[in-house]
């Protein structure tokens, strides 16, 4: 996928909000666990959340701990719900977010899992031992690197933000723009840290961003689009309990699309 097919799907439907499928079993309503396994009803819910939200998303985002620690089942679940999104609403861009960072040989089987296996379009990345971490996953075109850059949570100031001259943040942000292209490199930064989202676009002007921290951790969609935005977007605004988990009763695909309506709009 380019940058110019997701900039499309944002101004046709005027929203720039991704979806995180954060599926935890013990969340999902009774409604769908009834008389089904454990995979069984995350792959339902999950399957009933995308087709309520796809028309009012541009992405949705997997995130592989909720399906990891289902073992080999998770893994044929999350298999499963790629493959739905790509069946049933294929102008949907696909993220893992896995943040994986490995070098050598472990960094290029990442890459195959992700890119070849499950048919991610992203996988987002933790750049902590260099651009050996990003640089396989730069090698497949049409696919995305997301490098962790300034997160959401409060002790990513122990890092990210720590230091008297150039903060962290912003040498992994030009470090990573010195060895790729908008094409390939997105960067995470936290929906908390709007203050910061003016001042990192100043000098990272045509890459997306992948902004989590909507809704139940705090952050406000307006404000990261009037200071991350740039002229054609720019900004994948992630939303996972806000939405998925805006009801527990038999209507939780409604409430879930009605919350995705206003989340993250032109």
């Amino acid at each position: 996928m380019t940058t110019d097919q997701i900039y499309s799907e944002i101004s046709r439907k005027g929203s720039m909000l991704c979806v995180g499928l954060d599926t935890d079993y013990e969340k999902i309503p009774e409604c769908v666990k009834a008389g089904r396994s454990v995979p069984e009803a995350v792959l339902e819910f999950n399957k009933r959340i995308i087709d309520a939200t796809a028309p009012f998303c541009v992405a949705f985002k997997p995130n592989l701990a909720f399906y990891e620690y289902l073992g080999a089942d998770g893994l044929s679940v999350l298999e499963k719900t790629v493959e739905h999104i790509r069946l049933n609403h294929p102008g949907q861009f696909v993220i893992a977010d896995a943040k994986r960072g490995d070098i050598g040989n472990t960094a290029k089987m990442y890459a195959r899992s992700y890119f070849e296996t499950f048919d991610f379009d992203a996988v987002t990345l933790s750049p902590y031992m260099g651009s050996e971490t990003v640089s396989p996953f730069l090698e497949y075109p049409g696919k995305f690197a997301i490098v962790v850059a300034l997160s959401s949570n409060p002790s990513s100031a122990d890092f990210q933000t720590s230091g008297s001259g150039k903060p962290l943040y912003r040498s992994v942000i030009e470090n990573m723009m010195d060895i790729s292209t908008p094409e390939n490199m997105m960067f995470v930064i936290g929906a908390t840290k709007a203050d910061k989202l003016k001042e990192i676009r100043s000098f990272c002007p045509d890459n997306f961003f992948l902004v989590p921290g909507v809704g139940a951790q705090g952050g406000s969609a307006d404000e990261v689009i009037a200071a991350g935005a740039n002229s054609k977007g720019g900004l994948l605004i992630n939303s996972s309990r806000g939405i998925i988990y805006a009801s527990s009763g038999p209507d939780f695909a409604e409430s879930a699309a009605a919350a995705a309506s206003h989340t993250a709009r032109l």
